[in-house]
């Protein structure tokens, strides 16, 4: 077993209701997988014991539930389904499980009545949200009354990318042939995080705890370049001040990161030239990541951990205690 303790922020579930709905919707090889892994409480629990994971915050991943452009009733329905799962086993395994609940969006009246539902009735930790939603991103004018009362709510937004949304026309679209796993959720994080700077989201929402996936995918080594030409082009206006200094600071403030996947060791130190240990957390990325892989990526975390943290109490913080105090900070702020 491992020798460290961890807290697994990035790891997903399925309900029954849920995997039976993208069959009937067209997703059976979501995001080109070759199909939608098994879950089940006990092969989570599993999991858990085998790395040493004392408790999962568990999320619908992509494509989320808005199955169907156009059709909001039916994610209505799948939100509050997938929702009141999540709060169940939370109700039932508090010790072991939390969990983020999901938004309907792009339907935005939806999600607002989801938010208040998710925090009022379901204690939910949090929210999961996808880089883009049927090609509208993240920072957009449509979903500010969004932000705003997960803003008013002092959420914690946990960002899960998805197959990207380009431009029509000339320009180029995923390569049909690759899982967009492999490497196209990376870029399109950093397309929804840039355009959160950007559009002035960050700036306006600063109660918000934004949690990226995948150490960050493709944006870190972006920081400099996406801040610098902000500034020098004065891109969003002035008053957003996107500054490398800037977007540094609230990196380290306002941002956490999950190392679900392949993050040790390059990709962990690439990002700690940008943030602090303080701003990272563990990640499983389970069943969507079968379990031998969890098993083998815990190993290679556990092995290079001490390579890229000299200190224990670098190493706790990452496995698990920047996560314990972020969701004791967040419980005790949500209203």
């Amino acid at each position: 077993m491992s020798p460290y303790p961890k807290v697994d922020c990035h790891s997903h579930f399925l309900p029954a209701e849920y995997r039976k709905a993208l069959a009937e919707n067209g997703h059976k090889n979501p995001d080109g997988m070759p199909a939608v892994p098994e879950w089940s409480e006990e092969s989570h629990l599993t999991m858990m014991k085998s790395i040493n994971v004392t408790k999962s915050i568990l999320s619908i991943s992509t494509p989320g539930v808005h199955l169907k452009a156009g059709d909001d009733a039916l994610a209505r329905k799948l939100a509050r389904h997938v929702n009141e799962v999540g709060a169940d086993l939370k109700k039932r395994m508090p010790d072991q499980f939390g969990f983020f609940a999901s938004l309907p969006l792009p339907d935005v009246e939806g999600a607002l009545q989801e938010i208040s539902y998710a925090l009022d009735h379901l204690n939910a930790d949090g929210f999961v949200v996808l880089t883009n939603f049927h090609g509208t991103y993240l920072g957009h004018k449509d979903f500010d009354a969004v932000f705003d009362e997960l803003n008013r709510r002092n959420a914690v937004v946990f960002i899960h990318p998805t197959t990207p949304c380009l431009s029509s026309g000339t320009a180029a679209t995923p390569l049909p042939q690759f899982p967009r796993p492999m490497f196209e959720f990376l870029f399109d994080s950093a397309r929804a995080v840039i355009n959160l700077f950007l559009t002035g989201t960050v700036k306006r929402c600063p109660n918000i705890t934004f949690h990226m996936s995948h150490v960050g995918g493709a944006f870190p080594p972006l920081i400099n370049r996406f801040s610098s030409v902000a500034e020098i082009m004065k891109l969003g206006g002035s008053a957003n001040e996107v500054t490398p200094a800037w977007v540094k600071e609230r990196l380290n403030t306002q941002f956490y990161f999950d190392t679900a996947g392949w993050a040790f060791p390059e990709q962990a130190k690439g990002l700690l030239e940008y943030v602090t240990v303080d701003r990272m957390l563990f990640g499983s990325d389970f069943p969507y990541t079968p379990l031998p892989v969890v098993q083998a990526l815990s190993k290679q975390h556990d092995e290079y951990l001490p390579q890229v943290f000299a200190s224990d109490d670098d190493k706790e913080k990452l496995c698990s205690r920047n996560a314990l105090q972020l969701f004791k900070k967040a419980s005790s702020k949500l209203s």
